[in-house]
């Protein structure tokens, strides 16, 4: 038995990055960890999951979260081999959304009343990108949508 539950931090280190300027002032950071079953070649639900992505607002707009983003994915191919990486983003953050896609991330659905804020409800945005294992990109199409074109 177990006294200290272990974290996504001492699980997955390799998934949770800091960047330092030259300076060693902290950039951004990353947080992630790896889901799923390996061995499912159905399901193909083995990925890499993207908790959070943070840059200092004065940092922003520089590449940071893009180095962050690569760092993650490197690691769920060389390390994990992953079928995908997810993520969950605010549907109203449209400048992350526009970032995600501009790193090949898409849509994969909209889960309803994921955050909230003060009482205030908000939908996510589900975004995947596939990884070389998921030769066909399947992973990025939802399930309802790939069980139709079969």
């Amino acid at each position: 038995r177990r006294c200290v539950q272990e974290t996504d931090l001492n699980l997955w280190p390799k998934y949770c990055q800091i960047v330092y300027n030259s300076m060693g002032m902290v950039q951004g950071y990353i947080l992630g960890k790896v889901e799923g079953d390996f061995n499912d070649e159905k399901e193909k639900n083995w990925h890499a999951h993207v908790s959070a992505v943070t840059v200092a607002p004065e940092f922003r707009r520089e590449g940071v979260a893009k180095r962050l983003m690569d760092i993650l994915e490197k690691v769920a191919i060389e390390i994990h081999n992953t079928y995908f990486v997810d993520l969950f983003v605010r549907a109203s953050n449209v400048v992350a959304i526009k970032m995600y896609q501009a790193l090949g991330y898409v849509l994969y659905r909209t889960v309803k009343n994921y955050y909230e804020s003060e009482g205030v409800r908000e939908d996510a945005w589900d975004m995947r990108k596939s990884m070389p294992r998921d030769i066909k990109k399947e992973c990025i199409i939802p399930k309802k949508e790939r069980n139709n074109t079969r």
